[in-house]
């Protein structure tokens, strides 16, 4: 009997814990929508901060003040952008063919001075004036000095977590062109497209998306930021 009411103290204990647990966290998000909604300086948001009970409270709202600070500063970045990558969208065939600025990136693949990847990108959309539906693709180059060309295949969206195992479809191979070769290889520029819907571009617009590109020994990620999403969807209408 005495274990028994020992074990049930204990269930009780835990469970208040818990619930305390769970009202600090609700309490928290409370306090910084509070603080938030006082239109202050995020300076003046800690100092209202350091005003709560505890310390726990204390560091838990300064980091979410800070974090809404730092999503703000983002947040106007990324207008910024998107109104330059918007201007440089080329409209032509009667407001029906539409093509976003192209973006170039080096990646770092080995430690040899030829062991880098140079991608490129632009999202490019077609318009059924009948229908007005429209259909966009990704268009993408790789180039890279190897011994053969690695014939990608396939792409998987990756997730916010960097997990690339999501929605594999095939990609179209337009080209794979091969030149300043010499004994050891040769830079082959590996084109390719990858067809994608509007309702993913628009779902995609508030943070970007991330595709890993797939041949058979290698694989690239390209990542479409949300400022260029932004400022292309804002011109393809």
């Amino acid at each position: 009997m005495k274990k028994l009411l020992l074990a049930l103290s204990l269930s009780i204990a835990l469970f208040g814990c818990s619930s305390l647990e769970l009202e600090a966290v609700s309490t928290s998000a409370e306090e910084t929508e509070r603080i938030l909604a006082m239109g202050l300086s995020h300076e003046e948001n800690l100092v209202e901060a350091s005003k709560l009970k505890s310390s726990h409270m204390v560091s838990v709202v300064s980091l979410q003040l800070t974090n809404a600070r730092d999503e703000k500063i983002q947040a106007e970045v990324d207008l910024i952008e998107a109104e330059k990558f918007s201007n440089m969208v080329k409209v032509s065939g009667g407001n029906s063919k539409f093509f976003g600025p192209e973006v170039s990136e080096s990646i770092k693949t080995g430690v040899l001075k030829t062991d880098i990847d140079l991608q490129n990108y632009y999202v490019e959309g077609t318009k059924d004036l009948s229908s007005g539906i429209i259909a966009h693709k990704l268009v993408l180059s790789i180039t890279h000095n190897s011994k053969n060309e690695r014939k990608y295949s396939s792409a998987n969206l990756c997730d916010e977590w960097n997990r690339c195992d999501m929605n594999e479809q095939e990609i179209n191979v337009i080209s794979s062109n091969p030149s300043n070769c010499t004994t050891v290889g040769c830079d082959y520029k590996e084109v390719m497209e990858l067809n994608l819907s509007d309702d993913f571009l628009r779902n995609a617009a508030d943070k970007g998306f991330t595709f890993r590109i797939n041949a058979k020994r290698k694989s690239n990620k390209i990542k479409v930021s949300k400022a260029y999403l932004m400022g292309y969807l804002t011109v393809v209408q």
